[in-house]
């Protein structure tokens, strides 16, 4: 892994490099839950149910540099597509930051703490359930909220 720029966060997500671009992920765990998207409208909600890779308990893939063997529809954010994907939280550093505005204080880069995000009660750690155990997705439909935690206001500043 290459070396981290000081404050990488806050340049364009154009000039990051891959390493760059894969720190600035919180590890809040959203994007690796299923969706039920409904054909007649395009409206996406989101549920509880975690991706087969997904660990229930600390919301980290198991198996990240291999994902796309296991789950092949597994989707690779990129700066190509960050801003066509509408289901991302409105605390996501990659939506934050595509949309010119500065990360979460209890981001980890500001804070320097990892577990910020599940005390700010952004991460899907511990609130999740399996796919293999769920059923029928619709009946895991959730509202997680605005993803607003604490000190999400303005964050920047730590």
């Amino acid at each position: 892994m290459g070396a981290l720029r000081d404050r990488f966060w806050e340049r364009p997500l154009a000039d990051l490099t891959t390493e760059e671009w894969e720190a600035l992920c919180d590890g809040c765990g959203r994007c690796c839950l299923h969706k039920v998207e409904y054909e007649d409208t395009g409206e996406i909600e989101h549920t509880n149910v975690a991706c087969t890779l997904l660990d229930p308990q600390t919301a980290q893939c198991t198996d990240y540099k291999h994902r796309k063997s296991f789950v092949p529809d597994c989707l690779r954010l990129t700066l190509r597509i960050v801003e066509d994907v509408t289901w991302l939280p409105a605390t996501c550093a990659y939506r934050r930051r595509a949309d010119g505005q500065p990360l979460p204080r209890w981001h980890y880069l500001l804070s320097g703490d990892r577990k910020g995000v599940v005390r700010a009660g952004v991460s899907v750690a511990g609130r999740v359930v399996r796919e293999d155990e769920a059923g029928p997705l619709e009946h895991h439909v959730v509202d997680w909220g605005d993803g607003d935690g604490p000190d999400d206001d303005e964050g920047g500043a730590t």
